[in-house]
């Protein structure tokens, strides 16, 4: 009896440590923010054409975080493996969308993209610009862009 209880337990060890996850974290962390006024968006795609989204309409996920000495940092858990793509906004006047400046379809507010170090009119982001692949527990660090 005492036998099979501990063979048991020894492969019940031996299958915990040996599967391996099919999700991940994913930690996004904002760089380049001007000020600690108002708060970040955190937003997570996962579809083709789900960017761009000025009104946080087409998201996967989305957060919502406080700066804190001009830093800001959330962590997405258990994702799928999977296509995943972030905008990251800075929502100084908190009205959780991308105000534009006046006759210009450029953003008042700092924004940031995966895979974007700057954008115009002629390089706008989309989800296959700003994709990435998502298999392991990862960290990004993405630049807030202000216009």
């Amino acid at each position: 009896m005492k036998k099979a209880l501990f063979l048991s337990l020894m492969l019940l060890i031996t299958v915990l440590t040996n599967t391996k996850s099919d999700s991940c974290t994913l930690t996004l962390k904002a760089t380049g923010l001007k000020n600690s006024e108002g708060n970040i968006i955190f937003a997570l795609y996962n579809k083709e054409g789900s960017l761009p989204d000025e009104n946080f309409k087409n998201y996967y996920k989305k957060e919502i975080v406080s700066i804190v000495d001009e830093k800001a940092e959330f962590t997405f858990n258990n994702l799928a493996h999977g296509l995943y793509a972030v905008t990251i906004l800075h929502d100084e006047n908190d009205n959780e969308k991308i105000d534009k400046k006046f006759m210009l379809p450029l953003p008042k507010e700092g924004i940031g993209f995966s895979n974007f170090d700057d954008f115009g009119l002629n390089n706008r982001p989309n989800f296959r610009k700003t994709s990435f692949n998502l298999v392991k527990d990862t960290t990004i660090a993405v630049k807030i862009i202000y216009k």
